[in-house]
């Protein structure tokens, strides 16, 4: 199975970070250039351990993923549960740890291809395009863990729970 990750050092604390890592919406969308649409389904409110979400991308690409853990403020994982037709598997997740100078947060993406013939070709090729958009991402979560508007939603959403 192909495993993509990227790394960043923020200097932030890791519950902040975090937080900033679980925003949706508009403020999101400050951050992630990934996210087209994001939003929470079956009437969930914040993110939390079984609840899923819906995600389109920047491309239009669209999946249904739900959270396998949720364990404020050092780990975070999904799955998806339906997709693009190209992928059978997907796994995200988020690890936090602090360092000297704020957290350090690492993304990773697992991930395997269909149709079985044509996997070894595709997930190699998905390697490079995910690991292209991971580390890109993980830059956006960087300024994102700099802009005060996102800094703000994501205080708030701590103060919250």
């Amino acid at each position: 199975m192909p495993v993509v990750q990227a790394a960043v050092v923020v200097p932030i604390p890791p519950a902040l970070a975090y937080a900033v890592s679980q925003t949706t919406g508009e403020v999101r969308r400050r951050w992630d250039g990934f996210i087209h649409a994001q939003h929470f389904l079956d009437g969930a409110m914040a993110p939390a351990k079984g609840v899923r979400t819906f995600t389109r991308q920047r491309f239009g690409l669209s999946m249904i993923t739900h959270y396998v853990s949720y364990a404020p403020p050092t780990t975070v994982g999904m799955v998806m549960e339906k997709g693009p037709w190209f992928l059978r598997t997907l796994g995200a997740g988020w690890r936090f740890e602090a360092v000297d100078g704020g957290t350090r947060a690492v993304w990773k993406y697992s991930f395997t291809c269909r149709p079985v013939w044509l996997a070894p070709l595709a997930e190699r090729i998905g390697t490079v395009v995910l690991g292209r958009e991971i580390r890109r991402r993980i830059a956006g979560f960087a300024r994102g863990c700099a802009d005060p508007v996102v800094l703000d939603a994501a205080r708030a959403a701590l103060a919250e729970s």
